[in-house]
């Protein structure tokens, strides 16, 4: 990375920004140094998480949450996670081209096929805007599979996003979705159902036993209106202040730290182990050979692992 991108960035050049996003999330061979760099810098926005089922209304709420920040002065962020555009390379805005609020940075994300995951990409996304000012920081996910769940972990407030009608008072029993929720939104809430969702929620969250003592409230709202977003947003400030007296929040952050240098160094090793054991294509030859059941992938990492200075 040049000085001088570095030096734009710093100066808050939105073309460099973008620049600098793009080189982290295609894993450039200058990202690394950028990361270094940039991480010191990091660490003082409100991290936003926004899951929930495909169709929910999610981008809508999350551009008036973004306009309500924006109305405050506040330069936002979005990210806009997509896991579902494997083929394409990238990722299906979908709503998001709709979004109307002025002066917030949109920047939408896809799997293109990289090595370590999503979660890992967007949390590296989210240093770079983090370290460029921005706060609040939306991460927006579509769906609410294990992919979203982790990357949802990255965020200081998680927000399930809901909406009668659709099965959804199921899909919130699934494994996982309850316990990620800091706040649960019923949108769409002028929809036959609320009631009944709203009473299936609380009966599950009545079950579960929180160890930080957090009880998340559920918030309806009509996106599409406006309504119940500044009561939303009053939530995010009341769940951020509990959690920064927590305890058991610190230790969260803690295991975060460490899951993220665990996945950071699973996706270093297994990239130099790649490049070392498979030059010249190499790779695609032996995954030939395991599609015809000529080779097992067991004897392989065996072997890998017997010429690497790592045993086990």
């Amino acid at each position: 990375m040049s000085d001088k991108l570095l030096q734009d960035f710093l100066n808050g050049d939105t073309r460099a920004l973008a620049r600098v996003i793009t080189l982290v999330e295609n894993r450039s061979i200058e990202s690394l140094p950028l990361l270094q760099e940039l991480f010191p810098r990091a660490g003082k926005s409100t991290i936003i998480g926004v899951t929930g089922s495909p169709g929910s209304g999610k981008s809508t709420l999350v551009d008036r949450l973004a306009g309500a920040y924006r109305g405050e002065s506040q330069e936002i962020a979005i990210v806009a996670v997509d896991p579902s555009s494997p083929f394409t390379g990238g990722a299906i805005l979908g709503d998001r081209i709709r979004m109307q609020t002025q002066g917030v940075y949109i920047r939408s994300m896809a799997t293109r096929g990289n090595l370590g995951g999503l979660a890992t990409a967007t949390a590296d996304v989210v240093t770079v805007l983090d370290a460029a000012g921005k706060n609040p920081i939306l991460v927006e996910t579509v769906g609410v599979g294990q992919d979203e769940i982790d990357i949802v972990k990255l965020a200081d407030v998680s927000i399930v996003v809901l909406v009668p009608g659709m099965g959804d008072d199921i899909q919130a029993l699934k494994a996982g979705i309850m316990e990620i929720g800091d706040i649960f939104v019923i949108n769409k809430c002028d929809r036959p159902g609320v009631e009944k969702m709203e009473r299936a929620v609380l009966a599950m969250l009545s079950l579960a036993h929180r160890a930080d003592g957090w009880q998340p409230p559920v918030i309806k709202t009509v996106a599409t209106e406006g309504q119940g977003v500044a009561e939303l947003q009053g939530a995010i400030r009341e769940c951020y202040s509990f959690f920064q007296k927590s305890e058991h929040r610190k230790q969260k952050k803690h295991d975060d730290a460490r899951q993220r240098l665990i996945t950071l160094l699973e996706e270093r090793l297994v990239s130099k182990a790649v490049q070392q054991v498979f030059p010249d294509g190499e790779l695609n030859k032996v995954v030939q050979d395991i599609a015809d059941r000529r080779r097992d992938p067991y004897s392989i990492v065996e072997n890998i692992i017997q010429k690497s200075e790592f045993k086990v």
